[in-house]
């Protein structure tokens, strides 16, 4: 992509879904943008605010497909044709279209030729007839940072020097005005599907549990958490429920010594800014795809619980057992490993903080399944 006066491709890169799969989207982008003149993320409405914190995004574009997300927005004629043209108008050179497993990238490949788009590639068990330019087969139980970041070296891409190819955002804002300036732990109870956080009650007895162990709280979820986060935070936490879009949550996940989440887009934004994750962590999708990516982190949740693998939204066994029996012993001796390791590593005030990414493991490299549990 860069050898000679060639002239450097603009190109599109495509992940349609929440604010999680597009900051696991992050180093393809970055790859992609060390090879391109241009380079714009087509997302859907929740994953715009990720798209804009990625490094190396000239542009982000938003259409809500209708074949994607928990509630898919319905199929429009105008707005299909909208997408079209503003992809055609933009004159892309190359498009890659980044998917998991279970998706077909076929629909916006199909969109992606009718706007003119000269070469397209994602990875696809379908047959993609004409559409695709670059079919690429994902490697078995490959992370989906990791898969991504394949996908964009199979297109001539790759990270430049330097990069470590770990989850990484624009630098986020000080959030010492809302959090305070003392030491203290995240505790995000929420997730967009319920199958994947505590249930509010087991929440709450986490929360008294963590104060009770020394910990000073800051509990955080969105505008429709509201009454999740104050239930939560209680006279045990400072309560930050709907205070923060995901730039300011980024600062605040900076500031923490560690954050306690589900599996859901706050775990990677922690992991994009160098924070440890205790990841509550149900097995309804397999943890070797979608783990914390690039730090240190404990998965906590019965990982061969009868739901495993089922994509379930909703708990299908009776008294969510596989996270609500995680008991307080096992959070209060995660959370204390993880604060440990990150002041052993850096000390507490000289940890990678606001927008900062941790230098890689000892003889790391990107194409390891980097951030194991410690």
């Amino acid at each position: 992509m860069t050898s000679g006066a060639r002239t450097l491709p603009r190109t599109l890169v495509v992940r349609l879904d929440s604010a999680g799969d597009v900051l696991l989207a992050g180093p393809a982008v970055r790859a992609a943008a060390a090879g391109s003149s241009y380079t714009a993320l087509l997302c859907g409405p929740q994953g715009a605010q990720a798209g804009q914190l990625l490094p190396g995004v000239d542009e982000v574009l938003v259409h809500d497909a209708p074949w994607v997300g928990l509630e898919p927005a319905p199929v429009s004629r105008r707005e299909t044709l909208d997408l079209v043209d503003a992809v055609a108008a933009r004159r892309f050179d190359r498009a890659l279209v980044l998917v998991s497993y279970h998706q077909s990238p076929l629909p916006i490949a199909l969109l992606l030729k009718l706007a003119g788009v000269g070469w397209t590639a994602a990875d696809s068990e379908d047959y993609p007839g004409a559409l695709l330019d670059l079919r690429h087969h994902r490697r078995p139980r490959r992370h989906e940072a990791l898969a991504a970041l394949d996908l964009a070296r199979a297109c001539g891409f790759d990270l430049p020097p330097g990069d470590d190819g770990g989850l990484r955002v624009q630098a986020p804002p000080d959030t010492t005005s809302l959090t305070g300036p003392e030491p203290y732990v995240v505790f995000h109870p929420g997730a967009a599907v319920p199958a994947r956080a505590w249930s509010p009650e087991r929440a709450v007895r986490a929360a008294a549990a963590l104060h009770a162990a020394g910990h000073r709280l800051v509990v955080t979820g969105g505008p429709g958490e509201r009454d999740l986060t104050a239930k939560v935070a209680g006279e045990h936490g400072l309560d930050l429920g709907g205070a923060t879009d995901l730039r300011r949550l980024a600062g605040v996940l900076a500031g923490a010594r560690a954050a306690v989440t589900g599996n859901t887009g706050p775990a990677h934004l922690a992991a994009a800014v160098g924070t440890p994750v205790a990841c509550l962590f149900a097995p309804v999708v397999p943890a070797e795809r979608w783990r914390p990516f690039g730090v240190p982190h404990v998965l906590l949740g019965d990982q061969a619980a009868p739901c495993a693998q089922s994509r379930a939204r909703h708990c299908p066994v009776p008294g969510h057992p596989c996270l609500d029996g995680v008991d307080d012993a096992e959070v209060l001796a995660a959370v204390a490993a993880l604060a440990a390791d990150a002041d052993g590593r850096a000390g507490p005030a000289a940890r990678p903080r606001h927008g900062a990414h941790p230098p890689p493991p000892p003889g790391g490299h990107p194409d390891t399944e980097r951030g194991a549990s410690i």
